[in-house]
């Protein structure tokens, strides 16, 4: 499956093909491959794991993940780290084979360090000036967080005078209303809950996983052939 050194370009091509970004937080790590391997049969194809700063060797737990995941499937699957908010925790993450790096805030100096490593990058953003900020430091996708407080409406907004930089959504998207992100101008999506729920996870429900992605994935490829058809 390659020796999962994905490059930037690569990952920001499968990016903007597939749309779809898992957001895994918390899952236990002897299960992190179980439901990758769910999420791949479902057809998702870019996972980003997250640190978790509120326990303990959060790093080195993300890291692990990041490893386990990138050895089974190689440049087959990007994957990243989520909540990168230090240079160093973008160096620990792009050392254990992370090659998208995104984090809630901008911070130009991890911006720049993902660009240096060779990595794609997505800082969140919350108003124009805060997007602004992170496409000129570098940033190759804009996440606006939570996306589902700001809406499909301030998105369309916003992205009159800045339609030149890729803008992702995170936060409460769902199969309800992430046509109107689409519609908006959303390029690709950061989905958690909605695709592995710690409910599922625990009862391991690996089918119920597939499904779900199954179902985002195939609502993504239904609103692209009917633009496609306009």
């Amino acid at each position: 499956m390659g020796d999962g050194r994905m490059t930037r370009q690569s990952a920001l091509d499968l990016i903007g093909q597939t749309k779809i970004l898992a957001v895994l937080r918390g899952i236990p790590i002897e299960q992190t491959l179980d439901v990758a391997r769910a999420l791949y049969s479902g057809g998702v194809r870019a996972m980003e794991y997250t640190f978790d700063h509120g326990g303990p060797d959060c790093v080195e737990q993300t890291a692990a993940r990041v490893r386990l995941v990138t050895a089974e499937f190689g440049d087959s699957l990007l994957v990243g780290c989520g909540t990168v908010l230090t240079v160093q925790e973008a160096e620990a993450a792009y050392a254990a084979g992370a090659r998208i790096l995104v984090s809630p805030n901008v911070n130009e100096s991890v911006i720049r360090r993902a660009r240096e490593l060779g990595a794609a990058s997505m800082p969140g953003a919350m108003t124009p000036t805060e997007i602004m900020r992170a496409f000129d430091a570098g940033a190759d996708m804009v996440k606006l967080f939570p996306a589902s407080f700001l809406g499909p409406d301030f998105i369309r907004a916003v992205r009159g005078p800045m339609r030149h930089v890729p803008m992702t959504a995170m936060g409460g998207i769902n199969l309800r209303n992430i046509e109107a992100f689409l519609e908006a101008g959303i390029c690709a999506f950061g989905i958690g809950g909605e695709l592995a729920s710690a409910g599922m996870v625990a009862s391991r429900d690996w089918e119920g996983i597939a499904g779900n992605a199954q179902r985002f994935v195939r609502a993504i490829a239904a609103w692209q052939e009917r633009r496609d058809k306009q």
